[in-house]
């Protein structure tokens, strides 16, 4: 209806008419009637013309031989001229061959409504988007740490499996599914774990097994059932801790990790064909 880009004002009209007439009627007498009202520098085509006066918009509806509706021009003139305009159109008295009758409802100030616009985007940016400029000291200081743990990470046996810093020399060690896992213990302070990274059990897994005491830890789901399944199957597990069903070892919190590796169980190796997992998050037998 009117470029956003250069409109200072919308000039917002009524009209009446004593019978059925077109858009086209209304455009026609618009320019008919007013051309050479107010001279050459106001005159519409010419304001047309040169983009200072947007197009016409007429919106309008017959209803029982009468005819009535909206109509609305653009302006990028200033104050005193667009009101010049608008007065002029008032004095309009035909539409094609019908009595008509043209009113300014009111002259919208286009930058007005945009300013409103901004005040209020700018509110929802200031209350929505801003991260949060306080400093927590402690998130600080625990983001540290992680970032010192992490580096902390090693490469163990042929297979180059992702380990704690203490999973070649302790005497234990936690088998995890996968990296992930590793670094979410080293977040806590656990640094002798060391990961599968598949669903075959590497060689380094199984020698490392036969030589310390291994505790089993995956994830509380069928993925980590198979592998577990596996696990106690070809190499020497002596404990296993289980987790909270549906929950990975990775996004587990600190309690979660440090409850059931306080409560692992001990596996008798030469029984185990089988692992049998219920709902309540148990094992609840060996076949």
């Amino acid at each position: 209806m009117h470029s956003q880009d250069t409109t200072k004002y919308l000039i917002h009209m009524k009209l009446e008419a004593e019978g059925v007439v077109q858009k086209s009627d209304v455009v026609g007498a618009i320019f008919g009637q007013t051309e050479g009202l107010l001279g050459e520098e106001l005159d519409l085509r010419e304001l047309q013309r040169t983009g200072r006066m947007g197009r016409i918009d007429v919106q309008i509806a017959s209803v029982k031989g009468d005819t009535k509706g909206d109509i609305h021009m653009a302006s990028s003139l200033d104050k005193a001229e667009t009101a010049i305009v608008a007065a002029s159109l008032e004095t309009i008295d035909r539409v094609g061959p019908c009595f008509a009758r043209v009113n300014v409802d009111r002259i919208e100030d286009i930058r007005v409504t945009k300013r409103q616009k901004i005040i209020s985007r700018a509110k929802e940016l200031l209350i929505e988007s801003f991260d949060e400029g306080s400093i927590n000291t402690n998130e600080i200081m625990d983001s540290v740490r992680e970032s010192s743990r992490i580096e902390k990470i090693i490469e163990v046996g042929e297979e180059k499996l992702p380990a704690g810093p203490n999973a070649p020399g302790s005497d234990a060690i936690i088998v995890v599914e996968g990296r992930a896992d590793v670094i979410n213990l080293l977040k806590y302070g656990i640094k002798n774990a060391i990961a599968v990274e598949g669903t075959n059990v590497p060689e380094t897994i199984i020698s490392l097994c036969s030589q310390k005491t291994a505790t089993a830890f995956v994830d509380g789901d069928r993925g980590g059932d198979l592998i577990l399944s596996e696990l106690v199957q070809v190499a020497e597990i002596d404990f296993v801790a289980i987790s909270p069903r549906g929950r990975s070892v990775e996004d587990m919190s600190r309690k979660e990790i440090i409850k059931p590796l306080r409560n692992k169980i001990p596996v008798n190796i030469s029984a185990i064909k089988t692992v049998r997992w219920t709902s309540l998050n148990c094992i609840t037998g060996w076949i």
